[in-house]
């Protein structure tokens, strides 16, 4: 990993890119989703204050547990003068998005126990189906292709009016 000398304060985006692990687009695009900022020179080139690198290992920490980038905005919007997180920034958010981490585990979990149910079935309209019909939210309509039904009966009901 390239070493940036302590006395750079803004870096290129092939710097930062480097040094942070991030592709050059995907900079560019936490730049455009307002996650990252820079300053434009004269020649109109891109350069990053050095806390981008902190900025960028906290986003790329949050999506490898799997936070939405929207979420991760959120949070960043909600510090004191858009500052750089800092370990208890880390350790309060951690603990908000502990339960919303705990409900896509056990989602997962219930994915992976049933998938064997489903490989090869082909029909999505299983009366109790985890991978096309989440808790059997149209299961209570009957087996079949219920909502083409319910479709086609409140279509025709309005044809005749």
């Amino acid at each position: 990993m390239p070493q940036i000398p302590f006395e750079v304060h803004e870096l290129t985006v092939g710097q930062l890119s480097a040094r942070s692990g991030a592709a050059v687009s995907a900079l560019h695009f936490y730049e455009t989703k307002g996650l990252i900022s820079s300053r434009r020179t004269s020649g109109n080139q891109r350069r990053y204050d050095r806390d981008a690198l902190r900025r960028v290992a906290f986003i790329r920490a949050a999506q490898r547990v799997g936070i939405p980038l929207a979420t991760i905005r959120e949070a960043l919007s909600e510090l004191p003068d858009e500052r750089t997180p800092n370990r208890e920034d880390w350790a309060r958010l951690s603990e908000l998005w502990r339960g919303e981490l705990d409900q896509r585990i056990e989602q997962l979990g219930r994915l992976r126990d049933h998938l064997d149910d489903c490989i090869g079935c082909g029909c999505l309209s299983l009366d109790s189906c985890v991978l096309s019909n989440p808790e059997d939210a149209v299961g209570r309509l009957g087996s079949g292709s219920r909502l083409l039904v319910e479709r086609r009966r409140s279509t025709a009901g309005r044809s005749g009016d």
